[in-house]
């Protein structure tokens, strides 16, 4: 069933290891597993160690991949992967359920050294759709594939299938229910707004021949409409990577993000204004404010520096770099 997937990722080992490797690139990793109300405060620490172990997790496998001289596109996906087979994130396992008590999944992939990318919508039945949207970006001509199209690809391409009933934890379905009701009180936006945790999860990544790649994941908005679609499958939106200048990952509310085109415009800001990653970030973000939105986003540019902003109470969020950076966060102050 996973054969494909196998030799796709071998090919591109492969690849990436036959080309001209400079030792001297920093090459580093960020992840998030979401930006939202999180607050210490109501958190045990048996719960936020738990996080931090299953982010430090992701960061290793992909830093170790990058560290063997294995590509940025390898490495993000295995870091995703560890986030999507985890019920703690918005994503994959984890996945948020919509207002017919299902779960919806999206995410997307892009390479920076060529600026292909794919992505898949709206999935219930695939089990890590990061995979998928890797597939798509290799195998079709297409960017974006939804809903039963884009199972069936995924069922064509070998992956690794579910029933839907996987995803059902018993957390999300309590969530899902607190969220019910909450949105029969008059002043739906305020109700749904108060409690919102964007728990998507994204990787970017710099390997040793500068090549950057982006991936995000989600199942999107708990209680959601039926068929609703955020950010995290729109290239641009949600997700960017070019080798000329950064990679980003994005989390928040999606609405916003798209209507901002976040990732692109910190892509623009970092090459047009000149702005050095993290400011990017926060400009771009400070525009999803004035619009009433929230959330954060990850970002790589081509020198190797990071950012992790956000505007909300907390974002799952590590780094790991050849230059010695290694940590994983939580809360605003950490």
């Amino acid at each position: 069933m996973k054969k494909n997937y196998i030799l796709i990722l071998v090919f591109g080992f492969l690849i990436s290891c036959s080309e001209n490797n400079n030792q001297n690139v920093d090459f580093s990793i960020v992840i998030h597993g979401g930006a939202g109300t999180m607050e210490r405060e109501k958190m045990s620490m048996d719960k936020e160690l738990e996080y931090k172990k299953k982010l430090e997790e992701a960061l290793n496998k992909g830093y170790e991949i990058l560290e063997n001289n294995g590509s940025s596109e390898l490495a993000v996906i295995e870091a995703i992967k560890v986030m999507e087979d985890s019920p703690l994130f918005n994503a994959g396992k984890g996945a948020v359920l919509d207002e017919r008590g299902e779960a919806s999944l999206d995410a997307s992939f892009m390479s920076g050294k060529n600026l292909n990318a794919g992505a898949v919508a709206g999935v219930k039945k695939i089990k890590n759709p990061i995979i998928a949207a890797y597939s798509v970006m290799k195998n079709t001509p297409q960017v974006l594939l939804i809903s039963e199209g884009a199972d069936q690809f995924a069922k064509e391409q070998g992956l690794h299938m579910v029933d839907n009933s996987y995803f059902l934890t018993e957390r999300r379905k309590a969530q899902l229910l607190k969220n019910k009701k909450l949105g029969q009180l008059k002043d739906k936006k305020e109700s749904t707004s108060a409690i919102s945790k964007f728990g998507t999860v994204g990787c970017v990544a710099l390997d040793k021949n500068g090549n950057l790649s982006a991936g995000t994941s989600t199942g999107g908005r708990s209680n959601k409409k039926w068929g609703r679609v955020g950010d995290v499958p729109i290239i641009g939106a949600g997700n960017y990577a070019n080798n000329n200048t950064c990679a980003i990952s994005a989390t928040g509310w999606g609405e916003f993000f798209i209507r901002n085109v976040v990732a692109h415009d910190i892509s623009s800001l970092f090459e047009y204004k000149k702005l050095d990653i993290r400011q990017a970030a926060k400009v771009s973000l400070e525009k999803v404010k004035k619009l009433g939105g929230s959330g954060g986003v990850i970002a790589i540019d081509k020198f190797g520096n990071y950012a992790m902003e956000f505007n909300t109470k907390g974002m799952y969020r590590g780094v790991k770099d050849s230059k010695g950076n290694f940590k994983v966060s939580i809360f605003k102050h950490d």
